[in-house]
């Protein structure tokens, strides 16, 4: 029997759980830091297709002078939402190149869709707005990543919240409400902010359970696509509160 008294045994298995917490600790830090990678990896990549495309001048061919999307365009715009579902849907089925290359497709096509916004607004409030809304998800993804509040309880009401914005959203491409679109892109700050860190928080809490398999590297594909959602959605409704039209 082995004699639990003995100061040797109780120092060796402390130290075997001390050298476990410490590679799990890493291990965490490093999944966080490559779904961080990625995210803003793919951010980068967008902005740079959108800079590039306008500059090519090229941005005719989607949308018209009256600011109408072209049949192109629209296959441009729905585009980002086809790789969207087939990243969800069949990432288990998809290898983890064929993962990683529908990431950057989609941050590409991306580019191409919002490159109009370099149109509309001023580069300086564009570039303003950027910063402004990277400081602000910095802050709410650590304090998602460190606090010790359980956010799981707020997805439904997030998720809920993002398809009401949705469907008010097309709406009011109808109505054109002065008044509604501004409630809009303040209900979009704040769901998308509260989704920064609750995806965050998520995330987290997955490496627990694929941390070590075969599915960590898609774990962390489908990780940093949250997050770059929750970046670009809360740049786009900041830039509708507070950008300047050229």
């Amino acid at each position: 029997m082995a004699n639990w008294s003995d100061p040797w045994t109780n120092g060796a298995a402390t130290a075997s759980v001390g050298t476990r917490a410490a590679s799990h600790d890493a291990g965490l830090r490093s999944y966080m830091l490559s779904v961080y990678n990625y995210m803003t990896s793919g951010v980068l990549l967008t902005g740079i297709v959108a800079l590039l495309f306008v500059k090519s001048g090229y941005v005719s061919l989607l949308f018209g002078p009256d600011g109408h999307a072209s049949g192109l365009g629209w296959i441009v715009m729905l585009a980002p939402l086809a790789l969207v579902f087939a990243l969800s849907f069949g990432i288990a089925r998809l290898s983890d190149f064929a993962a990683q290359a529908l990431f950057w497709a989609y941050a590409a096509v991306m580019g191409l869709s919002l490159s109009t916004v370099l149109l509309v607004y001023t580069g300086s409030s564009v570039a303003n707005t950027f910063f402004a809304t990277a400081a602000g998800f910095a802050g709410l993804s650590l304090w998602g990543y460190t606090t010790k509040k359980d956010l799981s309880g707020f997805g439904s009401f997030l998720i809920m919240g993002v398809v009401g914005i949705l469907i008010a959203s097309l709406l009011n491409m109808f109505l054109q409400s002065g008044p509604l679109g501004l409630v809009i892109s303040v209900l979009g700050v704040l769901l998308f902010a509260g989704l920064t860190a609750y995806d965050t928080q998520k995330i987290k809490s997955m490496y627990f359970a694929v941390g070590g398999t075969a599915f960590a590297r898609k774990s962390v594909i489908m990780g940093a696509l949250q997050l770059y959602l929750d970046f670009i959605n809360m740049f786009l409704f900041l830039l509708r509160l507070f950008g300047d039209r050229r």
